[in-house]
């Protein structure tokens, strides 16, 4: 029914109805109960909504019409960072007591698969706006916040998603915040995180035993103490971060030194737009990344001339920035008023921890570990009690390829089908995640870091409790890697097998990174090609794989190795992969090249060092066997003079896809025509491909054209085994991943050959390729195989 001014108004409850609605997905923390709330409003309804555990409920009373609209809209209105997956409404009793309006009720317990956490996200434009405003209440307030935006994920200790449930409930509202909480026509109505200057988190700065209070003047002292070359700490949103000046060579050589991080690039903060376009070349697919409201650091092309140290990200042609994601980072890299001291326009951002050691995040672990990295510290008192660092990305053709899934995604579920038993996956050794099967969902943890050290792994069993505490899950199954000496396979051993404990599965590495890809895909149950190409993988054989190619049939628990990279002898195991110019001379030894000097590994290696690496080929003592397509890049990084010993994981494969780009964009450098062997045993033989590198060093061919028809003989072996496998099982669905498909230039030129045959070709798009997003396969595998009742994850053949 409608008023004479047009508004909705209650039917007479003789011909009212009333419906219960159940909403799941993320639908909390995101302003979904005050977006119910102003819609019951709209539409005349009476009723109530709430939150619990595993949903946000509502029971709504009205004419059929207005509730038929009601249920539609709230998918169809729902907010911007509300995700509705399912929306259940049933018809109950008309209560003929029901007071006219709508209420939000308290939140209840409730029972059943939990609700998704949101992840945090940046500041809103609205926010950001009364962040600047001197006319508005909370002007300059590091901590500024509505139901757009802000903290989420980082500061849930439990669900269902009220102010109780956070490290915000130790800071009561004042009663102008409360009055905004309370408010529906407010933006901040039911806002958790809502505080101001009066009643919220205070910020300070710290250097030695001076401490420097309010938040303007130590915003001030922060930046005086960057524009004299110090290294600041900084408590964001999930955990520390380490600041210093992006011009400063000094600066950044010292926070090198103390993080022990030679080489390795570090990120940059830049204050707006305008700002990173003077540092990198980027288009309007990578801004709408850049900007989104995950802010994640995006990988792009250097500038020529940027206004960066070359210490920033030594010898790479890539930088990778990020923009402001919290009030904080807004206020730092802005004049603060008054102040004698000019703010950064840029900063060198990265993690606050020394090299393979987790992110510090907590207050009494700060006041331990940041004395040996920072300077100062610029904190504050709001806890974070979950740590989730930065997230990394690439963009490939307008889409996202996750480096590192963290912030702004985690914990962000991939959904799966019903009726797999919970599961928990604990990833690979390096770039660690877990990953928790729980109903139909995946939920995948912030990046963890390397295992290793005794902090990893207690940072390892942090994320562990927090995921299933917080879905209150009892793991049936335990899923780890089949690799007998990785940190993480002793974990799940060690907690498996025992009287009330769930049973292990062990997922070989390289068919963990394929149904990873399936399932972001939603591709499970799909025979599937797939080409998993890393560095390091333990093989069913006992050796090292990494150059795979698996068959996969509808039972996605079960594979074939239809083909992979023709193996070589790695001298000195794992040592050789710091040491490409080693890996070179097996693959020279391999191909039937001799030593001779002139040879870049060759020259690159002293006397000692050949006759020990010649040792352990002749012998195969302390030689592992390896059919890596990582350790490829490495020899060939090394045969063309790239990079001989390496600073990080793949350094001289990112360096080598460098100067294969320069090949690839100078039209005076065709690509050789050189082809991999590929036998009908699918091995795909490099011999060919290494000698013709050989004789093009030394005819002189250009560098760059040499590694550009290396990637480009790569991508053909990859589409000659692939048509091969197809034209035997018919499959016509193919997925590229592991690390070596971070290599941009690599993926698209395999995923362009394929296509142009026809194959429906899958990338990552939600996680990593890399071993980030091993723990999703391992988690999907167990769960398939424990639902079929068995181990063997091999096909019939």
């Amino acid at each position: 029914m409608s008023s004479a001014t047009g508004q909705q108004t209650a039917p007479p409850v003789a011909t009212a109805q009333r419906r219960r609605f159940t909403i799941t997905g993320v639908v909390q923390g995101v302003g979904f109960r005050p977006f119910v709330h102003r819609l019951a409003t709209e539409l005349g309804l009476s009723g109530f909504v709430g939150n619990d555990a595993r949903a946000v409920f509502a029971e709504v009373q009205g004419s059929a019409q207005a509730l038929d609209a009601f249920g539609r809209r709230l998918t169809l209105d729902a907010p911007s960072l509300a995700a509705v997956e399912t929306v259940d409404a049933e018809s109950i009793h008309v209560d003929s007591a029901d007071a006219p309006g709508f209420t939000i009720v308290a939140s209840r317990a409730g029972a059943g698969t939990r609700t998704l956490v949101p992840p945090d996200t940046a500041t809103c434009d609205a926010c950001l706006a009364e962040l600047f405003d001197p006319a508005d209440r909370r002007y300059r307030h590091p901590f500024i916040t509505c139901t757009s935006c802000g903290p989420r994920f980082t500061i849930i200790e439990d669900l269902p998603y009220d102010r109780p449930a956070t490290s915000m409930a130790r800071f009561p509202m004042c009663d102008a915040c409360a009055a905004e909480y309370e408010n529906p026509a407010d933006r901040r109505f039911h806002a958790q995180p809502v505080a101001c200057q009066d009643c919220g988190p205070v910020l300070w700065f710290e250097a030695g035993a001076t401490r420097v209070d309010g938040a303007n003047a130590a915003l001030a002292a922060a930046q005086r103490a960057l524009h004299a070359g110090a290294i600041v700490a900084v408590k964001g949103t999930g955990g520390y971060h380490l600041a210093c000046r992006a011009d400063d060579a000094d600066a950044i050589a010292r926070l090198r030194e103390r993080k022990a991080r030679d080489q390795k690039p570090f990120a940059l903060l830049a204050r707006d737009l305008s700002v990173a376009r003077r540092l990198v070349r980027f288009d309007h697919d990578v801004q709408q990344v850049l900007t989104s409201v995950a802010r994640p650091i995006v990988l792009m092309q250097r500038r020529a001339g940027a206004p960066v140290a070359d210490l920033v990200a030594p010898g790479n042609p890539l930088l990778g920035v990020l923009l402001p994601y919290t009030p904080l980072h807004h206020l730092l890299l802005a004049p603060v008023p008054g102040a004698d001291v000019r703010a950064p326009d840029v900063l060198v951002l990265t993690s606050a921890n020394v090299s393979d050691e987790p992110l510090c995040f907590d207050d009494d672990d700060a006041a331990r570990r940041l004395p040996r990295l920072a300077d100062a510290v610029l904190t504050h008192d709001r806890a974070i009690h979950v740590p989730c660092d930065d997230s990394v990305v690439r963009v490939v053709d307008g889409h996202e390829l996750p480096v590192r899934r963290s912030r702004g995604f985690a914990p962000l579920p991939v959904g799966l089908v019903a009726g797999l038993p919970t599961t928990l996956a604990c990833g690979g050794e390096l770039k660690n995640t877990c990953c928790l099967i729980e109903g139909a969902n995946a939920f995948c943890s912030a990046h963890i870091g390397d295992m290793g050290s005794l902090d990893t792994t207690r940072a390892f069993e942090r994320a562990v409790s927090q995921l299933t505490t917080l879905h209150q899950a009892r793991p049936q199954v335990l899923a780890a890697d089949a690799h007998p000496s990785y940190l993480t396979r002793a974990w799940a051993e060690r907690h498996s097998g025992g009287p009330g404990e769930p049973e292990l599965r062990l997922v070989q590495h390289h068919h963990a990174h394929v149904v990873s890809l399936l399932a972001e895909h939603g591709r499970i149950g799909h025979p599937v090609i797939g080409v998993a190409f890393d560095g390091t993988g333990y093989g069913d054989d006992g050796t090292i794989w990494g150059g795979e190619i698996l068959l996969l049939g509808r039972d996605t628990a079960a594979y074939r190795r239809a083909g992979h990279l023709l193996a070589v002898d790695l001298p000195g195991g794992d040592g050789a992969v710091r040491n490409p110019c080693r890996v070179a001379l097996a693959y020279l030894d391999a191909a039937g090249v001799p030593w001779d000097r002139g040879l870049a590994p060759v020259d690159a290696c002293p006397p000692a060092e050949l006759v020990a690496v010649s040792a352990q080929l002749d012998s195969a003592v302390g030689s592992v066997r390896c059919t890596s397509m990582g350790r490829l890049f490495d020899a060939v990084a090394s045969l063309l003079d790239v990079r001989h010993r390496v600073g990080y994981e793949a350094q001289a494969a990112i360096e080598l896809e460098m100067l294969a780009e320069k090949g690839r964009l100078d039209p005076a450098a065709a690509a050789p025509p050189w082809r991999f062997g590929v036998g009908p045993d699918g091995v795909l033989d490099y011999r060919p491909v290494v000698r013709a590198l050989v004789d093009g060093m030394r005819c002189g061919v250009p560098r760059e054209s040499l590694a550009y028809g290396f990637h480009v003989a790569v991508a053909e072996a990859v589409a000659d085994s692939v048509r091969q496998i197809a034209a035997a099982s018919g499959v016509r669905l193919v997925g590229l991943t592991g690390g070596v498909f971070q290599n941009v230039l690599l993926l698209r030129a395999c995923r362009q050959r394929l296509a142009d045959d026809g194959f429906e070709v899958l990338v990552h798009r939600l996680v990593p390729p890399n071993d980030g997003g091993l723990a999703l396969g391992q988690a999907v595998v167990a769960a398939l195989t424990t639902r079929r009742g068995t181990n063997d994850g091999q096909m019939e053949r």
